[in-house]
């Protein structure tokens, strides 16, 4: 394997045409500036909802460089370029169900079921991303979360218990839950396209994990159709990962497992400090680190049981999980071994990953400006307070700007 470098600007940001990676280099100069990221958060939302003309600004600054489209179809001009450097994608639509109740459930089913028949038609995108709070009532996860913990046993015997625990209108409402998800599930197996189920607070985190853990036995027998996501922030989460696995054992399926650091901190932490009871969050960055990097070396000893995505901007993981493939015999495109980073952010690791030949893709949200401003604002928040994650950017932009130059 030759050495895989994510200093090389040139590969990272051969896609970018100079006015872009200009465009780029205001765009993390100006997340750089906390105060405007905190007034820009505050403002946007507002503008959006109270009809101002601030669509045309949002769609040619923050919203190009984060995000694919505003409709499927415009996607496909993002994923054909990022194919033409062998970066594939995976397509979120940002759609939220809930406003509507039971039908706007339904619409949020049907429009994942169109990104997986659309997916299909296209060569560079294996994977689609649902969430399952697109498609069921809030409360009730969160009730049948509160029930599942006040029982004894492994988490499918107390999930059994839970579920008695539920009216008879709670009950029917959790079995069309269950028939959203296995319509999505089917479709994406015949039609061969993966399925990453995001994660959830930890108040709803194990009605989903269960109904995943379902999806993925019924789907996973030869190949991996249906990945859970795993928050490596909660300290729970490396155990959870090793008693999937055992799961997977037992009921003969392989287990896909998308890891990633995780997106709730701030909220469960208030969350917990409210309601009185012990964080579920590790206690500093080292002990989330160690975790996620016991993760992957969990994983790619058991490759052959588990479907792995590296979701993750940290140059160290994404490293480590190169030399793990070398040490222990395996290519880099390993068909169980999976990469992938947020659109418009870290280029360096994406497309150096690439170019070594590993399986790598960006993260492609799309969706109408109003319904993406929240992930937006995630992601403009998270480049101001992420300790580096602006100023590394901004370095990459500025040396790839000056070898340009030169």
């Amino acid at each position: 394997m030759g050495i895989i470098s994510f200093e090389n600007t040139e590969n990272a940001f051969e896609y970018k045409s100079n006015q872009e990676l200009k465009k780029a280099n205001f765009l993390f100069s100006s997340m750089g500036h906390a105060w405007l990221v905190k007034l820009g958060t505050r403002l946007t939302p507002w503008a959006i909802r109270s009809g101002l003309p601030v669509k045309g600004i949002i769609r040619n600054t923050i919203f190009s460089q984060f995000v694919g489209g505003e409709t499927l179809e415009e996607t496909a001009a993002v994923a054909k370029k990022l194919g033409e450097y062998n970066v594939e994608v995976i397509l979120d639509y940002g759609v939220e169900g809930g406003e509507d109740g039971e039908q706007g459930f339904d619409h949020a089913c049907d429009e994942f079921i169109r990104v997986i028949n659309y997916a299909a038609t296209q060569s560079n995108i294996p994977f689609m991303s649902i969430k399952v709070t697109g498609f069921a009532r809030f409360d009730l996860l969160a009730k049948l979360d509160h029930s599942v913990e006040q029982n004894a046993g492994s988490l499918m015997k107390r999930y059994a218990k839970a579920i008695e625990s539920l009216t008879e209108n709670e009950k029917a409402e959790w079995q069309r839950v269950q028939d959203r998800m296995l319509r999505i599930c089917k479709v994406a197996a015949e039609k061969n396209v993966g399925v990453l189920v995001d994660a959830e607070e930890t108040w709803i985190q194990d009605p989903v994990d269960v109904i995943t853990i379902l999806m993925m036995e019924q789907f996973n027998k030869e190949k991996v159709i249906v990945y859970n996501t795993i928050q490596l922030y909660r300290h729970d989460r490396l155990q959870f990962l090793k008693d999937s696995l055992e799961a997977a054992e037992l009921r003969n399926f392989i287990l896909g497992a998308k890891l990633v650091r995780g997106a709730y901190m701030e909220k469960e932490r208030k969350r917990a400090t409210e309601f009185g009871y012990a964080s579920p969050i590790q206690p500093d960055k080292e002990s989330t680190d160690k975790d996620y990097n016991a993760a992957l070396e969990f994983s790619i000893a058991h490759i052959n049981k588990i479907g792995l995505i590296v979701a993750s901007h940290n140059e160290y993981s994404n490293l480590y999980v190169t030399q793990l493939l070398e040490k222990n015999g395996f290519s880099l495109n390993h068909p169980h071994i999976h990469f992938s980073q947020l659109y418009g952010m870290s280029d360096n690791i994406t497309f150096n990953l690439a170019k070594a030949g590993c399986s790598v893709s960006k993260y492609l949200p799309f969706g109408p400006i109003k319904d993406v401003v929240p992930y937006l604002m995630r992601r403009a928040q998270e480049n101001s307070s992420i300790s580096g994650q602006t100023g590394r950017e901004l370095g990459l932009i500025k040396k790839e700007l000056e070898r340009r130059r030169s």
